[in-house]
């Protein structure tokens, strides 16, 4: 299997133009799927493109990582070729109109085939046509103007993290749709904005959380940016990254940091005291920090189980013991540089070994890659792709209960399992509602990543606890977990136990650093991997340190772990066999962090941050207009963009001038084109500008508030935030999915459960325990519906 790789009878064609479909397409490239790259007749512009802003003659290192091993077709719009390639396609992938036309129409005339467009705002609602960039739609988002500290402006997430992400996104939503299109020859129209990507991986649901606290209105003179303390912190040597999501671990921090004073007055145990108190705080952290290692902190960190990471540049990660023994970095083909290879394994298997990205062209007139036979599909819309998969998921926090959650909005019955004794830890990132009867209930975090589940209360210690959930899972297709690996051993629920009793389910396992590795016990959150991967080096300002980007690598892990658990199900429906499924989420982080490790590999190139400007477009920042924290995003990604530009802020001579015709050029001189686009913008009202440049094709936005994302026209527009009835809460705005399938309204069919909501339905209905039986347990505290201690 490791050899052909299990999608080998799928067939994708990619005709988008950006970086999301890109790496969409190499999810499946790598998963053994026959992928046509069309690319016009002078090739695909990615070819050229590098973090240093000088084209290149020769293959980029990132197109040839995003391309190994796929085919290539050169065409123009109205060429036979590309009808072909299309009709005969499990999956296309397009950049909205392209050149096959419309996708909602493409998807019409290609019977049986997934259509799945990737669009800045999507293809539908009043921003559809408005010209934007990754960094234009980080700042309307609202994920810009949260993060950063007040005596700077906000900064983006650095490294187009939204793109890759998006990519991750389209792969999940693109694979279901074709599981389903070959059992039923229905094909599908997938629309995914990269807005709403932005909005639920990058907010931390702060419109959620403000409508859960009664929509008080922001003073707007308050900057809503913060930074997380503790986080990156200096050494004697370099830098180093904690993050303390629980007591226990902020409690563990203040032993590391020998002021074991601190648990006494309590006076810092809240994150938001020690922001407000953040010059003492730092100072205090920082007097221990810079006396020790970066090396030294680590192991004693480590052996606290604070999760805990050096802060590592492109370089500096290619020589951490860990991802040497595991392997993490394959050489390219060409062996020319490191690259990551597949974020997962399916029975501890290659992947196929990656073959070189193909010349342009290469593949013109070769005989066109054929789907296997579809049956007739019914007039009857069809279920979601997921009906009649069962799931256990054993996961907590965001990342693995971000996994289970978009295999129930896809159709999956998904049976949540956490204990009365240990509640889903990321119940408590709800603070500001802590004196609410049932405040556990209140976490937009588990509000949102726990949408379609069941909640079924058992405590896994227990030996009854631990009878029920294998029962379960004698019953499940999937079984998920995100625990370090030392916590499912501790339960005896590994995978021998796990294949021993359901020889078909798949056991998707997702530990922060794998399996096996001198790192392999520790705990990590998405924090910590943004730390190590190189993210944190590529986000902040330049005269600022590293900084995290607070979010992304949760949902991104999940997404890794869900499309693997839909390639084992592709794999199971040939075998007939489950199989166990590694995807940890370091590795999840490294794959779409790759950019660092492949220019310093390819190149000797450092990958920095670079505040709120990029290596693919320029100019672009963020500026201030009028008022108080009215921040203007702006971003030229071509040269057009950039004349038109010029034209509206009054220098249309420098459209003119030839050492400004080109991004390099334009990249030279972004500190004085800075300093122009500063003063032009500095009186102006914020809203009337955006409108003027966008009305001149030039992306711009406002970086938004956060907090009141969902007033914006193209979320109620699209049903991005969907109403959703909570028997605790009440009814409130709630993101479903980036993406929209034609066949599908909306994605939110049941609310989270309450703690232990289906003990009966599940316990009792669906495995046949009785009455007697479920109120003796509930007597033992092996189950229950409140939180014990409380």
């Amino acid at each position: 299997m490791g050899d052909i790789g299990e999608l080998h009878d799928v067939v994708v064609v990619d005709l988008s133009t950006d970086l999301a479909g890109a790496y969409c397409a190499k999810l499946f490239s790598d998963s053994g799927a026959v992928v046509t790259r069309v690319e016009p007749p002078e090739g695909d512009p990615q070819r050229h493109q590098q973090w240093s802003g000088e084209p290149t003659i020769a293959g980029a290192p990132l197109f040839r990582y995003l391309r190994h091993g796929q085919r290539s077709v050169t065409a123009t719009a109205g060429d036979p070729i590309i009808e072909e390639l299309c009709r005969n396609a499990d999956l296309v992938l397009t950049s909205g109109t392209g050149v096959a036309g419309h996708p909602s129409d493409m998807a019409a005339r290609f019977s049986g085939t997934v259509v799945l467009s990737i669009t800045p705002y999507g293809t539908t609602g009043p921003y559809a046509d408005v010209p934007a960039t990754e960094f234009t739609v980080q700042a309307d988002s609202g994920a810009i103007a949260l993060r950063g500290i007040r005596e700077l402006p906000p900064f983006q997430m650095g490294g187009r993290i939204v793109e890759w992400v998006g990519g991750a996104y389209c792969g999940v939503a693109g694979l279901a749709a074709v599981r389903r299109s070959r059992a039923t020859g229905f094909g599908e129209f997938i629309d995914l904005s990269l807005f709403e990507v932005a909005n639920i991986t990058a907010t931390n649901f702060s419109d959620l959380f403000n409508s859960l606290g009664g929509r008080p209105m922001p003073d707007p003179a308050v900057p809503p940016r913060t930074v997380e303390i503790p986080s990156i912190e200096p050494t004697l040597d370099g830098w180093v990254g904690f993050n303390t999501n629980t007591r226990d671990q902020w409690e563990s921090f203040c032993i590391l940091i020998e002021r074991p004073d601190l648990l006494e007055d309590g006076a810092f145990a809240m994150l938001g005291a020690r922001i407000a108190r953040a010059d003492e705080w730092n100072a205090l952290v920082r007097e221990w920090t810079t006396q020790h290692t970066t090396a030294d902190i680590v192991e004693r960190a480590a052996l606290l189980r604070i999760p805990v990471a050096p802060v590592a540049d492109g370089r500096m990660i290619l020589e951490l013991d860990h991802p040497i023994e595991r392997g993490v970095f394959i050489d390219d083909p060409l062996g020319e540089f490191k690259m990551p290879r597949r974020p997962f394994t399916l029975d501890g298997e290659p992947a196929p070994a990656p073959l070189p990205a193909p010349a342009p062209g290469v593949n013109n007139g070769d005989e066109v890659p054929t789907r296997s036979d579809r049956p007739t599909p019914s007039t009857a819309t069809p279920e979601l792709p997921l009906a009649g998969i069962t799931v256990l998921d054993l996961t907590a926090w965001w990342a693995g209960p971000s996994s289970a959650a978009i295999l129930a909005a896809l159709g999956a019955e998904v049976i949540h399992i956490e204990s009365t004794r240990r509640i889903d830890g990321m119940r408590t990132a709800g603070g500001a509602f802590y004196a609410k009867p049932q405040w556990w209930e209140y976490s937009a975090f588990f509000l949102q990543a726990n949408t379609n589940k069941y909640d079924v209360t058992l405590d896994l210690d227990r030996p009854e606890g631990r009878t029920l959930a294998l029962e379960i899972a004698t019953r499940a297709d999937i079984v998920i977990e995100n625990f370090t690996p030392r916590v499912v051993e501790a339960f005896n629920m590994g995978w021998d136990v796990i294949h021993a009793i359901n020889p078909k389910a798949i056991m998707v396992r997702m530990p922060a650093f794998g399996l096996s590795g001198p790192w392999r016990d520790r705990p990590g959150f998405a924090q910590t991997m943004e730390q190590i991967t190189g993210l944190a080096w590529m986000t902040g300002h330049r005269e600022d340190q590293p900084r995290i980007q607070r979010g992304p690598c949760d949902p991104n892990g999940g997404l890794h772990a869900a499309f693997a658990a839909l390639v084992a199900l592709q794999r199971r429906d040939r075998t007939g066999e489950g199989c166990l499924v590694e995807a940890p989420m370091f590795e999840a982080a490294l794959a779409v962090a790759a950019e660092p490790v492949l220019e310093w590999s390819a190149h000797g190139l450092l990958v920095e941050r670079e505040g709120n400007r990029s290596p693919y477009a320029a100019p672009q920042n963020l500026y201030a207009c009028a008022g108080t924290e009215q921040w203007l995003a702006i971003s030229c990604a071509t040269d057009e963009q950039w004349r038109s530009l010029a034209d509206v802020i009054g220098h249309g001579e420098l459209a003119l001038d030839p050492e400004l015709a080109t991004l390099s050029g334009r990249r030279k001189h972004h500190d004085r084109l800075d300093g122009l686009i500063a003063d032009w913008a500095s009186e102006r009202a914020l809203e009337e500008t955006v409108e003027l440049l966008i009305s001149r094709g030039v992306p711009a936005a406002p970086s938004r508030d956060s907090r009141r994302v969902f007033e914006h026209p193209q979320v109620a527009a699209r049903g991005y935030a969907e109403q959703v009835e909570h028997s605790v809460v009440g009814t409130h705005p709630t993101p479903g999915l980036p993406f929209r399938y034609a066949s599908v309204a909306g994605w939110i069919r049941r609310p989270a459960p309450v703690l232990g909501e289906h003990n009966a339905e599940i316990l009792g209905g669906w495995l046949g325990h009785t009455d007697e039986e479920l109120a003796g347990l509930e007597e033992a505290g092996v189950i229950g519906n409140w939180p014990q201690g409380l």
